[in-house]
Parts: structure tokens; C-alpha cells; sequence
């Protein structure tokens, strides 16, 4: 396109097809990622839409369509799109009366509001209806159902089973069992004696539709789908002689019920086609009245023998009108429709009904001359005056109208009950002149016989009184006459009667009341006789109430209408609504043909609010709807407008001068309704003369905008005015009658101005008088109004109105200090607004152009405050920091975020509105160096939305706004000389909006640059910006990296993530960011009961607590202000309870002590004190006597850039968890990264994996290294005590694996080395966290192995003899095992590969630096033959005769060994304790054992651990170069050399043994029990 001088280009297409392909590829990217999300009922149903809109897309696209087909799919289109929009929970779309995209700066804002409105409505509707069109479970319906006002149920009959052998007719009707009584019309079936219905056409199509259904029927306890059958023929169908018998006679069946409560109230899941079966129960005999049969099978169920109808069903929500839209396959023109029996629950214009229900209820006849009782029928007919009868009796719904009506013959009974329902229809015309005539025949079964039988009695009753209304709802009691049967049928010998036995009151004289009296010359009345019925009217034009009826027929009795006018409002409001439009008619038309007086005038305005306040109440709300239907389509007095707007006037014109005026409280209410009829009727008016009298209107219009000025400025303070306030739910701080008219009056002249020229100084007006008012009715409105978005869209009119001379001649009309608290409040509206949108949150256009407006404002009061309130004489704090608060809250808030929204959401963003955020930013910027001096006022209190704003994702914003942090370090640094506050506000905000989800590393990079940079510019201040500079860079990295753990499915990482947090802040010297981590990383444990590691945790907490009263720092605190010494002993509780849950009772124990020192030495409360110590005990003992299970440690390594850096290239020693195998806990870790591959060898990766961009993960499990706790050493301690450190407080771990190395001989295994890693952790292990990064690794050569394979066989033996000393019971198996495994070279081979391997010439020269370990090996080999021969003999004395062979093999075989270790490496001797002169030879043993193994030993090797450590104290205190094993028997051999201290051994008592597993669980250890400093039951005790 051309425009001007410069071309445009467009699309081609038309704008419609360009949306269906922008919304195509929108919802495409969403219904991909439901797909991965698995949202497989979205995903079928988005598919569905796309494939729809990708259909009618090619319609558009062909250009074949007509016109009227194309707009209906243009129609269809834009529906669709919305529809999916809403429910993929992106952005409504407005639209014009076209179809077209809404364009906001084409609309008014007020306009767009009542777009949003409209399309939010619509879109709601069209959602009710596609879920109306997919099946839902129950709940779904019966959520549908009962947000409905109307709804029906749809019944189709497939099939009647029955055995009559007769024609029938089924009258099927809803029944409510508690009542006794039916609630809907009668559909009849006429079913033919074949099985079939009586009209063949009708076979597969008896549907029907029970409607006008409320939500009273709903809250029914119980509803019935009955069915009465009616059988048409013989008297009794035993007769054989069908000839002579009398045809034709209704006689009763049966009836058949089914609950279907259930089913109507949605309760129950249902399907068009699924088919329910409705029992038929025959009467039993052939008196039995069908409606007690119905009542018996109600309350108990009956056996049907198989007879029923067939029939589907289903509920219908909607009424008639909507059910046909939304159901076409179920009801279509043939299906019957059956209204309820009454009004519906909403009576629409248009809905016209004039129905009387009459119901036969009983009767009772004598039998005078008869020898039986009556064989009674009843025979209706309505007749008009000359007794002409009228066709208007239907059976049923559905069904044509007859002339008579014969009811069912009950056989020889003298109280028949009928409680036949049918419906009488007359024309409204022709009600004045009918009435209904029953008369009363017995018949016969015989032919002959009921050929002359006459009409015995006759009643009748007219349906309107003489005063207009029409018959009362209810019971009438008939009365029955007698007389000839031509008498009888002529209506002249009884119109002229009483017809019920309550009029006959009226009638002087006693001759009615005699049995055969005769009433003139015609009929007697039977006093023996009596027939009653009853009546129900639905008539939307015939009332029951005489003052209605004077209303409505005000032409006939005019002296009576100022009467009726004033008496309206004493009328049941039900019976108002029900003649809504007629009412209301009546009223125009009063003032229609008054219209050249004003005596009506009020009295018709009251009547018309008090219709409107009827409507307004809950229990009349849903005719809503019904006014506003009539307002548009019924509505036609064209001069009302004068009438309504001068009575209007005069009630705002007397409220305002304070005087009484007793309807103002309702006018107001009514507002909205009463401007509805004026703007209609004047419409009406200008249309039918062509726009006359426009001026007279608009100036009728500005007095009544006056007197509605003058009411808001109104100053009386009446109760009137108060009753006003409150029916608004308002606390204003004006004239509280203001609310009620400015939503009204504002919206109108906004739209009007919107436009529409040089409407300058209106706007003007508005603003001045106006724009405050509104402000201050925003503020006070609670934000869940239900107008407050209406009122809000006012203020953003009137801003959007406004041009720079709006502004500037407003602020002119405040003073100084006023305009201080204009500008004040407005801030702070505006930052209210922003943070908590009026609007929906799709309404995208609306808060846009709401955005767009405030963003113009607050830029023109900007340049307000900086003329006025800058200067240092004016400078006002508070008001310059409600704006930088008010514009860092427009910047950030949601809907301004770009980054988070779509592409196709973002163009359309910026194509429309641009970035606002750049241009706050930009403004918040210059705004901020205008300040000068004042800067050092708002630091620290600007740093953190300072911090937010330049967190933004927007690389200009950010290079913009970044510099504001240097110059708040240097004007803190000016002002202070360091930037502290600047320093300690940043790093806490930094910390809260990183973890919110602000910042990057491109934040960072940015950062650092820019302030480096700038610090560059200021040399005084460079180094300590470099040092802020590095401090901000740590910190980032590691909140960035905890941010990208915190929502990951890996507890671990976010456990690793938090320690680094608080390991920098501890760094830093931040106290409180450095708890608040504490205290997250605590309850992360806590989760997944890691209750060991939560106490170390808290324990780092209380270590910065002291025992004093001083109060607790703020940043210590934690439940409000404590004292340090209670925060403390709080902590201490709840760390030695989290101690008690992970087993780790030796750590709660210590806490016990320190808190117990407390309780005794400083605060003195010994209750306390005898519970801690209480609990102290229970710990001693829980050591002593429950089992804990070690757990096992893994080595894990994470290789490849995969991995984030705090993992990346890093091993780690992870504590297992009890009973955890290595495999189960590699399961689980692979689990938190599932792209991992889990390498299967434990030596370092090569470069290749490590640099590689993928993950790699390696586990294995390695052994800790115990340390024995100083205490401990060189004492006896139990098992229970050792075991605890040998995988406790351990910081050294151990892995071996095999190695080749050099030459492989494969004859020779120890061509194998052994590569022993050491892993140190940088803490022990349990402590904070469940693994701790690992350091160190070391070889060692295979003669060290060997050294240590010969030390551990060492051990091995001399702990087996120690068992087998103590314990005779022990099988000799495993002691055979071992001994014939070493001394015989055939099984095990010895040493003598370690012979061949290290005692030759070539390894000695080859190693010269092995020399000491050569000696230390040999010693071994030396030493370990008497060790054999003590083994062997303890053999000897054990082994049974049938071992003995076995035996004196291995005696020959350890000879030969002995004499050749001997020889090579000289002779070792034992003491021989057997030739001591000693009662204790066992404990002697046992004693040479622990000199044999010290404790020092334990700390250097994996092997077993001494049950016992009893005291060797040797001169020489450094371990010997050989071995423990070689220093101990060094030692013993020469007694001069060292003292060997045997220990306490208490008499034996018995055989008191304590067995307990050893190390690894593979042998048995016996304990004798030894009275000693660590026996910790004697200690509990």
C-alpha cells in the first residue's frame, strides 16, 4: 500500500487467515510439550481443534464460499480459536461485532472493557457448550446440572411387555413419592393389543422431553419415572364372550416405577443408549386403585415376572429453546415435549402459557336402588355458555385435543379415587365462558344392560369467578346433582347454581341441603353424593390475585388504579415476576396515556423500582435475563424517558437538600435499569420521529447530571444517606451516594468523548470534577469487588483522555500541599494496581493499555515532582521514593516481562506497544542522577529495586541502569568513607533475586565489566570495587548454580548447592545469610530423614550461640527475641533429639554433658538436670544393647562438562545408608541423572572422558580407616564402643585393586602390584552432609603387600587360638582349615612364591631401598612358626579319632616347615605360659594376644580389632620397623627390654561369656566380662 510517500507492506491474506496460521503454529509448540508432559486428554483434544481450524483454513483460503456461508464460518473460525485460547490458558482475544481483531487505539478504553466482558462471557457459554457435547463422568454432570436453572429429561420407550391381550394406554409422568404427587404433564402411549403401538408410524420414535425442571425439583428427596396403564376394553378380561360385552371401558392394569433420583441429579453416571428396564406390577384386583397400587410398589419393591417397558434416558441441560440448539439428535420436531406442572423457575418474554391442570381426585356415590355398588364413570366436557362443547381436553402432552374425557371404571366401588391428571386448554378469550361439566354414568359389562343406562348425577364449575381471576389452585368440593338426563346436559337448569359446596353458603334456605330437594323445576342436589377434584392454573395471563388483575386490566375500574398502583408492592413477588410483561406493560401503558399529566408519574416510577428491586433479590435473580429481554425486544413507550428522567430528577434534587425521601435507596439500586429505559425509549423515540427533540434531550440529561452532582456534593449526613453508604458495601471518604451513579455516569461521557473532536474542556470537566473521586473510591474499594474493575477502567478513561494540558492546567488547581498528597496517593494507587491487576489475566489488551496510560502518567508527574519537590528547600523524601517504588514495580511486574512469553506473544507486544520497560528504565535512570545530594537518602533502601530492575533479561535496560550501583558506592563512600550499607544490602537482595529466578551469567559478565570499568574512571575507589567486584562474582556463581539445583529432582546437588552457599557466606563474615542456609540445608535432611547430618547441621548454628543472658544477635534469632543461652538450649534439644533418631548417641551424649554442666554449675534447675541425666543413661545403654548396623562408603566421580562445576572433574565419599548396597545406591544416583553412563572401572578417566561433553559416573565402595579416639587408646574397651569408630568419624578410606606392571609372568601372581588409593575427605565423615570431596592417591609395591598378606595371616592365627582357648564348644573345622592351608605348600603354597619373588640376588640389587622391608618380611615368616605350633597343638587336643590321620599329616608337614624357617630365618620363641604356675591360662593367653596386637596396631591396619585392649607398655615407644606383630615378640622374648603388665582378671563366674559378631561377620569373638573404666552398662547401672 501507498501512504504518501511511503509504501507498506502486507499480507495478502485476509487478516483471518493470517490469525488461524499464527494460531496454528502457537498451539503447535504447546501440544507438543502436552505430549512430553503425557497429557494425553489435551493432547487428543488441541489435535482435534488444529485439525478443525486446518479444515476451514483451506475453506478460507479456496475464496468459493457465498457470502452468507462464509460469514457463518468466519463466525465459527473466531469461536473455535477462543475457545482454544481459553482453554490452553493463553490470552483472550477481543473482537468487533465482525469477527476482527479489536484494535485498542481504535476503541475507547471503556469500549474495550465491555469487550473483555462480552468475550469472557462468551467464551464461557461456548466452553459450557463443547462440554455439553463430550461425554463426563457423573460429578462433571451433576456440577452442570445444578449450575443450571432449567434443565429436562429426556425419555425415549423402546419397548412395552406386557400380557393384556388388549389395547392399553401408558400415561408416563414424573411422580414425587414424599408428596404423593405428580410433577410434570402425562405422555401418552397408546400400545395395541399386538405388542405394538396403536399407530404403527410411532414404532421407534415415542420420545419425549420432561422440561422446565429447577433446581427445587433437584433438592426432591426422591423422583419416580411411573408409568399408569390403563387398559381399553371389557369390564374383565375373563369374560369369553367378547360380543356381548360392553367395549371400550378404561379399566386399570397396573403401573410400573423406577427411581430415578440418581439419574436426575447426576449422581450417576448415564448413556443415551444404554437401555433401563421399568418393572410393570399388575393391580391385584380389579377394585384396587391405581394410585394406592402406586404408592404400595413406591414403598416396596414387587416381583415383575419379566413385564416392563424398555426405555434410554438422559438429562438435558437447558430449557426447550436450548435444548433443541444443543440436541438435535435426541429432540427434534417429533419428540413430545411435557412441561412441568407449574411455572418454570425463569419466565421469558414471549413465554406465553394458559393451561389448567385438572386432576379427578375421588368420589362417592350411593347405590340408592341397586343391589351393588356403581360401576362409576366419570365423563368430562368443557362447555361454553349455550353449552356448545369445546374441543380443549388433552389426554397427554403431545396429544390432539378431544371433546370428552372418560376416566378409568373402578369395579363396584362406592369411594372410587381416580387421581387422573390431564390438561384442559382453552383460549384466553374464551375463558370467561366456559366451564367444565362432569357427568356420572354406571356401566354395565353386559352390551344390552349399558345401552340403557343413563347419566345418573352431573357437576360442573366455571374456571373463572365473577370477580375476573381465575379459578384457585387447590381442592374443590363439587356439588352433585341429580335430575333427569336432558335436564342434566342443559346448561340453563344449572349455570345458574352453586357449584361448590362452599358457595352454597350464599344461598338462603335449607332446601339445597335435603337429599332430594328440588332446586327450581330441573336438578335436586344429592347430599349423599360428593365429587371432588383439583385444579392447578399456568397462566402467564390469567391471575389469581384480584390486585394484579386491577393492574392489568386498569382500563376497566380507572377509579381503582391510583388503589392498585400504590398497593403493587403488598403482591407476592412470585406472582409479580410470573406476570413480569404484562406487568410491566400495564405500567408504560399508564404512562403512555397519561402523558399530558403528571398524577400517575410517581406512583408508576415506585412501582417500576420495586419490580427492579424484586429482580435484584437472590431469589429472583435469574429473571435478570427476562428484564433484559424485554428492555431489548418488548419494550416500546417512545415518551417514557421524559417521565422516568423527570421523577428521577426530583428524588436527586430532594436527597440532596437533605430532605426525607422514603424511595431513594431503592432509586439508586435501580439506577442501572432505570438509565436502561431511558436510553431505549429515547432510541425508540428518535428512530420512530427521525431524531426530534435531540437538543430537549440533552439538556434534560445535563439537569439530571447536575442534580446527580449536586447529591455527591451533597454535605447531610441523614441516616438515609448512611442506609445508601451501606447498601453500596462502600467506605468512601466523599458523599458515599457517589458509587452507585459513577460507573454509570463516567463510562457513558467518556465514551461519548472518545473521538469526537475539540472535546477539550469537557475532558477538562470531567477531570476536575471527577478523576479525584475516582481515585479516592479505587483506594478504599476492596479489590474483590465485583465492580472494581469497572471503576478502575473509568480512571484509566479519563487518563487516556487527557494531553499534556489536561495534566499540567490540573496540578495548577492544587496548592502546594495538596498536590504533595495527590501525587502521594496516586503513587501509591498506581503501585497498588500494578501489583494486583482488577483484570482477568488473559486480559492481555486491557492491562496493556492500562500499562501504556499509567506509564504516561507517571512520566508527566515525574516532571511535576522535579519542578516542584526537588530543591533542597522542597525536597520531599517520601514522595520522590513512593515514585522510584512505584516505577521499579511497573518495570517488574509480570505482564511487562517479554522473556517469559512466546514468540508469536512478544512480536505482537512489541509491534503494538513497544518495550515500556526500556522506557521506565531509562526514566528511573535520569531521574535518579537529578537527585544530586539527595541520592544518600535512599541507600540502602534503593539498592534492592535498584538490583531487581537491573536483573531484567534486557541487555540496553541493563547497561542503562548497572551504573546506578557505582554511583551509590561512591556517594556512600563521599558521604561515610566505605560503601558498607551499600555492600551488605546488595549481597542480601542479590540473594533473594537470584534464588527468585532473576540474574544469569550474562548478568554477571555485565556486572563486572561495568563496574570494573567505572572503577577505572575513579582510582581512589578501585581496589575496593575489585574487591566488591570478586565478592559479587562468587557469591553470583554459586547462587545461580544453587538456583539451577533448587527445583531439580536431586536432593544431593541441592545439599552440595547449599553447603557452598553457606560456606561463602560463613567466608564472608554474613552471619544471617549464613542460618538461613543452615536452616534450609537442615530441613532438606529432615525430609529424607538424614537425622544425623540435620544435627551437625544445627550444631554449626548453636556454635555461635554462647552460654550468657545477653540477647541473642538478630541475625542469630530464631522463634523471636531469646536470650543466647535459651536459643541455645533449644538448639542443643532438638540436635540431641535428630542425634537420638540417627543412632549417633556418643554425639548426644557430649550435648548431654554440656547442657547437664548447666543445668548443675550456672542456672541451677536440677529437674532439668535429673532429665538430662535420665537421658544420658538411656543413651549408655541404647550403646551397650541395640544393634547398629555400619554402613558401607562409595567412591563417586563425576567426569565430563556434562556436569555442573561443583561437580565436574570431582570424587566424593558418600555414607551409605543402613543396609544400602553399593548396587542399590548406584541405582539411585543414576537416577538423578539419567544421561549418565555408569563406568565399570575404578582408576582415573582418561582426558578423553573428562573433556568430554556428556556425563560420566563412577562408583565403588572403599573401606574407612578406623581412628581411635586418644581416650581410648591402650585401654580395654567392648566391641560395642570400637565398632562405632570403625565407621564413624573417619576421614581416610582405602580402595585396592590390582595391577599390571612391567614383565606379566603368568606363573607368577605377584607380577601383579596392588594400587592402594587413599582418599582423604575434607571433613570426617558422618558430618553436614552424607559425602565430602576426596583428595590423595598412593601405590604401594607388592613386597609391602606382602608384608601386610603375612601380618594379617599373623593376626588371623593368634585370634583363632585366643577363641579356641576360650570356648571348648567351637567346631575344629575352621581351625583345620586354617593351620593345613599354611603348612601344608601343597594347598595354599605358603611363602614360598615370596621367596622366589623378593629373597633372590636380582630383586635385592634391583631394590636396594627394600632392604628394612626385606627384614621386616622374614621376621614375619620367623615369627609365625611358633604361632603355627601353638595352633597345632591346641589341634592335637581337639581333634577327634577319626581326624587323626589328618592331624599327623599336618604335625609332619609344619616339622618339615619349622625346621626350614628355622634355619632361614632363625628361631622365635613364645612364652610358655602352660609351665607357669597360674590358674588363669586362658586370660594369660588372651593377655599375650593383646601384647601380640596393640591398639596401635589397630590405627594402622584393617584388621580385626581386639575384643579387649589390655596394656603392653614396651620401653622403646615408636613401632617397631617389622610389624607390630615382630615388635610385640621382640619385646617378649627378652624380658629386659620391657615390662609385660597383665590386667585385672575377676574370677570366673561360670561360663559368663558375651558373644559378638566380629568385623566381618564371618567368625565369632568370646568376651570375658572385665570390670573397667569403659564398661558402659556397668556405667548406666
Amino acid at each position: 500500500e501507498r501512504r504518501g510517500d511511503e509504501e507498506v507492506v502486507t499480507s495478502a491474506e485476509m487478516p483471518l487467515v493470517k490469525e488461524v496460521t499464527t494460531t496454528l503454529r502457537e498451539w503447535g509448540s504447546i501440544w507438543k510439550q502436552l505430549f512430553v508432559a503425557s497429557k494425553k486428554e489435551r493432547v487428543t483434544q488441541v489435535q482435534g481443534l488444529m485439525l478443525e481450524l486446518m479444515e476451514w483454513r483451506s475453506q478460507l483460503l479456496s475464496g468459493t464460499l457465498p457470502s452468507d456461508e462464509f460469514k457463518e464460518l468466519k463466525q465459527k473460525v473466531t469461536s473455535k480459536i477462543d475457545y482454544g485460547n481459553k482453554i490452553l490458558e493463553l490470552d483472550l482475544v477481543v473482537r468487533d461485532t465482525n469477527g476482527n481483531i479489536l484494535d485498542p487505539e481504535k476503541a475507547s478504553v471503556i469500549s474495550l472493557f465491555r469487550a473483555h466482558e462480552n468475550a469472557t462471557a462468551k467464551i464461557m457459554e461456548r466452553i459450557k457448550e463443547e462440554q455439553s457435547n463430550v461425554q463426563m463422568d457423573h460429578s462433571g454432570i451433576s456440577a452442570r446440572i445444578h449450575s443450571s436453572p432449567t434443565h429436562s429429561l429426556f425419555v425415549f420407550v423402546r419397548n412395552f411387555v406386557c400380557r393384556i391381550g388388549e389395547d392399553s394406554e401408558l400415561f408416563m409422568c414424573l411422580y414425587d413419592p414424599q408428596k404423593q404427587a405428580i410433577i410434570s404433564e402425562n405422555y401418552l402411549v397408546r400400545w395395541g393389543s399386538k405388542g405394538f403401538p396403536a399407530e404403527i408410524d410411532m414404532l421407534n420414535n415415542l420420545k419425549v422431553v420432561f422440561t422446565d425442571l429447577g433446581t427445587k425439583d433437584l433438592n426432591r428427596e426422591k423422583i419416580y419415572l411411573i408409568c399408569k396403564i390403563v387398559r381399553v376394553g371389557r369390564m374383565d378380561l375373563k369374560e369369553t364372550h367378547t360380543k356381548k360385552c360392553t367395549q371400550g371401558l378404561r379399566r386399570p392394569c397396573g403401573v410400573a416405577v423406577m427411581d430415578i433420583s440418581d439419574i436426575i441429579k447426576g449422581k450417576m453416571e448415564f448413556d443415551e443408549e444404554k437401555q433401563y428396564f421399568i418393572p410393570f406390577h399388575p393391580v391385584v384386583a380389579e377394585n384396587d386403585f391405581l394410585h394406592t397400587l402406586l404408592n404400595k410398589v413406591t414403598a416396596s419393591r414387587g416381583d415383575s415376572g419379566g413385564q416392563g417397558l424398555w426405555v434410554t434416558m438422559k438429562v438435558l441441560v437447558g430449557d426447550i429453546v436450548q435444548i433443541r440448539k444443543d440436541y438435535p439428535h435426541l429432540v427434534d420436531r417429533s419428540t413430545v415435549v411435557a412441561r412441568k406442572l407449574g411455572f418454570p423457575e425463569i419466565i421469558m418474554p414471549g413465554d406465553i402459557r394458559n393451561d389448567i391442570y385438572l386432576t379427578l381426585v375421588a368420589g362417592d356415590f350411593d347405590k340408592y336402588n341397586k343391589t351393588t355398588q356403581k360401576n362409576v364413570e366419570v365423563i368430562m366436557w368443557v362447555c361454553d355458555e349455550e353449552g356448545k362443547v369445546v374441543n380443549s381436553i388433552c389426554l397427554g402432552a403431545g396429544d390432539r385435543p378431544v371433546t370428552e374425557y372418560k376416566s378409568v371404571i373402578y369395579y363396584q366401588v362406592k369411594q372410587p379415587r381416580w387421581m387422573e391428571t390431564f390438561k384442559v386448554a382453552i383460549p384466553l378469550e374464551e375463558m370467561q365462558r366456559v366451564h367444565l361439566r362432569f357427568m356420572f354414568r354406571h356401566r354395565s359389562s353386559q352390551e344390552s344392560k349399558d345401552k340403557s343406562e343413563k347419566n345418573f348425577a352431573m357437576a360442573f364449575v366455571r374456571l373463572m369467578k365473577e370477580d375476573g381471576t381465575v379459578l384457585q389452585d387447590g381442592q374443590h368440593d363439587l356439588m352433585v346433582f341429580k335430575g333427569d338426563s336432558k335436564r342434566m346436559e342443559d346448561v340453563n337448569s344449572y349455570l345458574s347454581l352453586p357449584s361448590t359446596r362452599s358457595q352454597t353458603d350464599i344461598y338462603k334456605g335449607s332446601t339445597l341441603m335435603r337429599s332430594s330437594s328440588s332446586v327450581g323445576t330441573a336438578l335436586s342436589v344429592s347430599s349423599r353424593d360428593s365429587f371432588t377434584i383439583s385444579t392447578l392454573v399456568c397462566s402467564t395471563k390469567l391471575t389469581q390475585n384480584v390486585r394484579l388483575l386491577g393492574l392489568l386490566k386498569w382500563r376497566t375500574r380507572p377509579e381503582l388504579l391510583k388503589e392498585n398502583l400504590e398497593k403493587l408492592r403488598l403482591i407476592d413477588g412470585e406472582e409479580v415476576v410470573k406476570f413480569l410483561q404484562d406487568t410491566l406493560d400495564a405500567l408504560f401503558n399508564i404512562m403512555m396515556e397519561h402523558s399530558q399529566t403528571d398524577d400517575y408519574d410517581i406512583l408508576v416510577f415506585d412501582a417500576l423500582i420495586y419490580i427492579i428491586g424484586l429482580i435484584a433479590d437472590r431469589k429472583f435473580q435469574h429473571f435478570n435475563t427476562v428484564l433484559e429481554a424485554y428492555i431489548k425486544q418488548h419494550f416500546s413507550a417512545t415518551l417514557a424517558y421524559k417521565k422516568l428522567m423527570s421523577v428521577l430528577k426530583t428524588y436527586l434534587d430532594v436527597s440532596s437538600r437533605g430532605e426525607q425521601c422514603e424511595n431513594i435507596l431503592r432509586t439508586l439500586k435501580a439506577l442501572e435499569y432505570i438509565f436502561k429505559f431511558i436510553v431505549r425509549s429515547r432510541m425508540l423515540y428518535s428512530q420512530l420521529y427521525e431524531g426530534k427533540e435531540q437538543a430537549e434531550f440533552e439538556e434534560s440529561l445535563r439537569r439530571l447530571f447536575e442534580s446527580i452532582n449536586n447529591l455527591m456534593r451533597s454535605d447531610f449526613n441523614t441516616t438515609l444517606l448512611l442506609q445508601v453508604w451501606h447498601s453500596c458495601e462502600l467506605h468512601l471518604p466523599l458523599t458515599p451516594t457517589e458509587f452507585p451513579v459513577v460507573c454509570v455516569c463516567v463510562c457513558l461521557i467518556i465514551s461519548l468523548l472518545f473521538n469526537q473532536g475539540n472535546t477539550f474542556q469537557h475532558v477538562e470537566d470531567v477531570v476536575v470534577t471527577l478523576l479525584r473521586t475516582i481515585n479516592h473510591t479505587v483506594i478504599y474499594m476492596g479489590r474483590d469487588h465485583t465492580l472494581i474493575s469497572r471503576v478502575v477502567a473509568c480512571m484509566t478513561a479519563i487518563l487516556n483522555q487527557m494531553d499534556d494540558r489536561h495534566y499540567s492546567s490540573y496540578i495548577e488547581t492544587f496548592t502546594r500541599t495538596s498536590d504533595l498528597d495527590f501525587l502521594m496517593e496516586t503513587f501509591l494507587l498506581f503501585k497498588d494496581l500494578i501489583g494486583k491487576h482488577v483484570y482477568h489475566s488473559d486480559w492481555v489488551a486491557m492491562i496493556m493499555v492500562q500499562n501504556r496510560v499509567f506509564l504516561r502518567a507517571i512520566n508527566t508527574y515525574a516532571e511535576t515532582m522535579i519542578h516542584k519537590f526537588l530543591d533542597n528547600n522542597n525536597f520531599e523524601v517520601q514522595l520522590w521514593n513512593n515514585y522510584f517504588h512505584l516505577a521499579v514495580a511497573f518495570i517488574t511486574q509480570e505482564s511487562l516481562q517479554l522473556q517469559h512469553f512466546s514468540h508469536t506473544k512478544r512480536n505482537k507486544i512489541l509491534a503494538k506497544y513497544g518495550d515500556m520497560r526500556r522506557l521506565i528504565g531509562f526514566a528511573i535512570r535520569d531521574m535518579w542522577y537529578k537527585l544530586g545530594v539527595n541520592k544518600i537518602c535512599f541507600i540502602p533502601g534503593m539498592v534492592g529495586p535498584i538490583l531487581e530492575m537491573t536483573l531484567i533479561p534486557e541487555e540496553e535496560l541493563r547497561r542503562a541502569t548497572i551504573p546506578i550501583f557505582f554511583d551509590m558506592m561512591q556517594c556512600e563512600h563521599n558521604h561515610s568513607g566505605h560503601f558498607k550499607k551499600f555492600e551488605n544490602e546488595i549481597i542480601l537482595k542479590l540473594d533473594h533475586e537470584v534464588e527468585g529466578g532473576g540474574g544469569d551469567e550474562r548478568y554477571m559478565e555485565l556486572l563486572q565489566a561495568i563496574l570494573l570499568d567505572c572503577g577505572e574512571r575513579c582510582p581512589p575507589l578501585l581496589v575496593e570495587v575489585k574487591h566488591f567486584v570478586a565478592l559479587v562474582k562468587g557469591l553470583l556463581e554459586r547462587l545461580l548454580d544453587y538456583r539451577t539445583v533448587i527445583s531439580d529432582d536431586s536432593r544431593n546437588n541441592r545439599m552440595s548447592c547449599t553447603v557452598n552457599l553457606l560456606n561463602f557466606y560463613k567466608d564472608i563474615n554474613r552471619e544471617a545469610m549464613y542460618i538461613r542456609y543452615l536452616y534450609k540445608l537442615r530441613d532438606l535432611h529432615v525430609d529424607v530423614e538424614n537425622y544425623t547430618e540435620a544435627a551437625y547441621t544445627l550444631l554449626l548454628h548453636s556454635k555461635l550461640l554462647k552460654w550468657a543472658d545477653d540477647q541473642c544477635p538478630p541475625q542469630l534469632e530464631c522463634n523471636g527475641p531469646q536470650s543466647q543461652r535459651q536459643v541455645k538450649e533449644m538448639l542443643y534439644d532438638t540436635i540431641i533429639g535428630y542425634f537420638d533418631k540417627g543412632k549417633m548417641w556418643e554425639e548426644a551424649i557430649t550435648l548431654c554433658k554440656e547442657l547437664a554442666e548447666q543445668y548443675e554449675m550456672e542456672v541451677f534447675d536440677y529437674e532439668l538436670l535429673s532429665q538430662s541425666l535420665k537421658q544420658q543413661a538411656k543413651f549408655y545403654e541404647n550403646i551397650m544393647k541395640i544393634l547398629r548396623p555400619k554402613p558401607d562408603y562409595f567412591a563417586v566421580g563425576y567426569y565430563g562438562c556434562g556436569f555442573p562445576l561443583f561437580l565436574r572433574d570431582k570424587v566424593f565419599i558418600h555414607r551409605g545408608k543402613e543396609y544400602e548396597r553399593r548396587e542399590d545406591f548406584q541405582n539411585q544416583l543414576l537416577s538423578q541423572f539419567p544421561s549418565a553412563v555408569k563406568l565399570n572401572t575404578t582408576h582415573m578417566p582418561e582426558d578423553e572422558i573428562r573433556k568430554s561433553p556428556h556425563q560420566y559416573i563412577q562408583c565403588f565402595t572403599v573401606q574407612p580407616v578406623l581412628e581411635i579416639p586418644p581416650c581410648l587408646k591402650n585401654k580395654p574397651v567392648p566391641d560395642q564402643i570400637i565398632n562405632f569408630y570403625k565407621s564413624n568419624y573417619v576421614q581416610r578410606f582405602h580402595y585396592s585393586r590390582p595391577v599390571m606392571k612391567g614383565t606379566v609372568d603368568p606363573s607368577n601372581e605377584f607380577s601383579m602390584w596392588i594400587e592402594r588409593t587413599t582418599f582423604f575427605t575434607a571433613y570426617k565423615l558422618p558430618g553436614i552432609l552424607r559425602w565430602f570431596e576426596v583428595t590423595n592417591m598412593s601405590t604401594i609395591s607388592p613386597l609391602e603387600n606382602a608384608i601386610e598378606t603375612m601380618s594379617n595371616t599373623n593376626e588371623k592365627i593368634l585370634t583363632m587360638i585366643n577363641q579356641y582357648q576360650g570356648d571348648d564348644s567351637l567346631p575344629i573345622n575352621p581351625l583345620s582349615m586354617l593351620l593345613n592351608g599354611i603348612v601344608d605348600p601343597a594347598v595354599m603354597g605358603g611363602f614360598a612364591k615370596y621367596e622366589k619373588a623378593f629373597f633372590t640376588e636380582e630383586y635385592v640389587q634391583s631394590h636396594p631401598q627394600d632392604k628394612d622391608n626385606l627384614n621386616h618380611l622374614k621376621d614375619l615368616i620367623a615369627w609365625q612358626t611358633p604361632l603355627l605350633g601353638r595352633g597345632i597343638t591346641l589341634h592335637g587336643k581337639r581333634v577327634t579319632d577319626d581326624l587323626r590321620p589328618f592331624h599327623d599329616r599336618m604335625e609332619e608337614c609344619f616339622k618339615q616347615l619349622k625346621k626350614k624357617v628355622e634355619k632361614e630365618y632363625g628361631v622365635r620363641e613364645l612364652p610358655d605360659f602352660d609351665e607357669r604356675k597360674s590358674s588363669r591360662p586362658r586370660s594369660l593367653m588372651r593377655s599375650y594376644r593383646q601384647s601380640i596386637i596393640s591398639i596401635s596396631s589397630m590405627a594402622g591396619s584393617e584388621c580385626g580389632t581386639p575384643t579387649k585392649a589390655f596394656l603392653y607398655r614396651p620401653k622403646c615407644e615408636q613401632q617397631h620397623p617389622c610389624g607390630v606383630a615382630a615388635h610385640a615378640g621382640s619385646c617378649l622374648k627378652s624380658n629386659s627390654e620391657g615390662t609385660y603388665l597383665p590386667p585385672y582378671v575377676p574370677p570366673h563366674r561360670g561360663s559368663s561369656h558375651t558373644r559378638s559378631r566380629s568385623d566381618s561377620g564371618s567368625r565369632d569373638r568370646m568376651t570375658e566380662p572385665v570390670v573397667n573404666p569403659y564398661d558402659f552398662a556397668a556405667l548406666c547401672d
